[in-house]
């Protein structure tokens, strides 16, 4: 009986690893199973893949078009406008409407092969007719082609002045009719620095694309050439070669009112003591006063002054109207009569006296409290001393000579 019962044992434990290892067995060939049908999965999504590129690509060159393509590096000159957000596409389809490539597929296959087409910025380019894809990239991403791109800063006002170093500081007009002329006025068919000045003046303000809240104040210019002070803000303009004065200016101010539109105008005067206008012409008094970091309070200092009825006393207003501007201005100077002479007259000047960055126009719309009345630079890098008293303004003065500031 033991002897029946031991051998049923071991034939039902030799059955149960049979079992086992044909179950063992089972699973490694599903496993092999699943592995082979991943792989056919993935080699079929990547041939997706490729095919799906392929028929994009060739989707793409039919969208363009279709592919043809001049030769050489073409002749005479035309140039584009690349605008802001313009694909390769996009700007292989405007050379090709130009004239400039035989097709934007040339143009778009020739890109493929310089990166530095990704670096191409808005504004205009000097390119050539019947380029080839080639050439044209090739020109394109050159400095060179580069057209009509000026930058205003922060200060700078519409008419040339001479510096410190007795050199020839280029004004806003003077910028715009350089950019307009191709880099040079020695052509007679553009728009040149006195066409600018004088389009400056004599164009009614609504057709330069003035808003009323900034026209209206302009136009009480005394000097029309200075109507447009600090109404073009600082930043990069785009300025189309060729172009007549007064086209040039509409472009150039429709972007900075844009720029305006941007930080707050006209609202942004809301609940101050000036009008949109006047708070320019603060901003522009508070540029042209301090350094970045005391634009809170020169801007404190102008609203204290004028809250009493104080002459603001700057220098910077007497500067604005001689061509050889100085740190200290001469008593002569400061006795001559006239409007933007704050020694002797009291309020804002008529107008703005510079271009106004976004920081300025904020430090005047929101400046800081304090009870300062006076300011003087007083360290080298411009940074001014402010003070409640004439006796602590006077310290100031004596600590700026010290430090070598003036």
């Amino acid at each position: 009986m033991n002897d029946d019962l031991g051998l049923f044992t071991d034939e039902a434990g030799d059955e149960s690893e049979l079992r086992r290892q044909e179950d063992a067995e089972s699973e490694r060939f599903r496993r092999r199973r699943r592995r082979r049908i991943v792989t056919a999965v993935a080699g079929l999504l990547v041939l997706l893949i490729v095919v799906s590129g392929a028929v994009y690509g060739t989707s793409q060159l039919l969208s363009l078009g279709g592919y043809e393509d001049y030769e050489g590096s073409g002749s005479g000159e035309v140039v584009i406008r690349v605008e802001k957000g313009d694909t390769t596409s996009a700007i292989g389809r405007t050379l090709a409407e130009k004239d400039v490539v035989a097709s934007p597929a040339a143009f778009v296959e020739a890109a493929k092969e310089n990166k530095k087409i990704t670096g191409i910025q808005p504004g205009f380019y000097s390119m050539r007719s019947r380029m080839s894809g080639e050439a044209a990239v090739g020109r394109i991403v050159s400095d060179e082609a580069r057209e009509g791109r000026v930058e205003i800063r922060g200060g700078m006002r519409l008419a040339d002045h001479v510096g410190p170093d007795d050199e020839v500081v280029p004004g806003v007009l003077s910028l715009l009719g350089k950019a307009a002329c191709g880099g040079s006025e020695d052509s007679a068919d553009c728009a040149g620095e006195e066409d600018m000045t004088r389009a400056a003046a004599e164009t009614p303000l609504p057709e330069l694309g003035v808003p009323e809240w900034a026209a209206s104040g302009a136009a009480e210019a005394p000097d029309p050439k200075r109507r447009l002070e600090g109404l073009i803000l600082p930043g990069i303009y785009h300025v189309e070669p060729s172009a007549d004065a007064p086209q040039v200016l509409r472009s150039v101010l429709s972007t900075s009112f844009e720029k305006m539109r941007s930080i707050g105008f006209p609202e942004i005067a809301d609940g101050t003591k000036h009008s949109p206008y006047e708070l320019v012409k603060v901003a522009s008094l508070v540029q042209s006063e301090g350094i970045g970091k005391d634009f809170g309070k020169v801007a404190r200092v102008v609203e204290n002054r004028l809250d009493i009825d104080m002459r603001l006393q700057f220098d910077s207003t007497i500067n604005y109207l001689l061509e050889e501007p100085s740190l200290l201005t001469e008593d002569e100077n400061r006795a001559e009569e006239g409007p933007y002479n704050t020694y002797r007259t009291k309020g804002l000047p008529p107008t703005p006296i510079s271009a106004p960055s976004a920081d300025a126009v904020e430090a005047a719309a929101d400046p800081p409290p304090g009870e300062w009345m006076y300011f003087v630079k007083c360290q080298k890098d411009g940074t001014s001393c402010f003070s409640k008293t004439i006796e602590e303004h006077e310290k100031a003065k004596e600590k700026a000579k010290r430090n070598g500031a003036y």
